[in-house]
């Protein structure tokens, strides 16, 4: 197809709708999680919570 053609529409031309919705990347990868690590799904939080430094309180 060459430019001189009257249907041939560059990208520059192209309408290109944006929405919130759009994702490009995850928020998180599936190797970081504790099954991409090998390891059983675990909540620890509440340890995490209890165990957290003076210095933070």
């Amino acid at each position: 197809m060459s430019t001189e053609d009257p249907g041939f529409r560059r990208d520059d031309d192209r309408t290109v709708e944006l929405s919130d919705e759009f994702v490009v990347l995850p928020e998180q990868t599936s190797d970081d999680t504790d099954r991409g690590w090998g390891e059983h799904a675990s909540g620890n939080d509440d340890w995490l919570l209890a165990e957290r430094p003076p210095h933070w309180g």
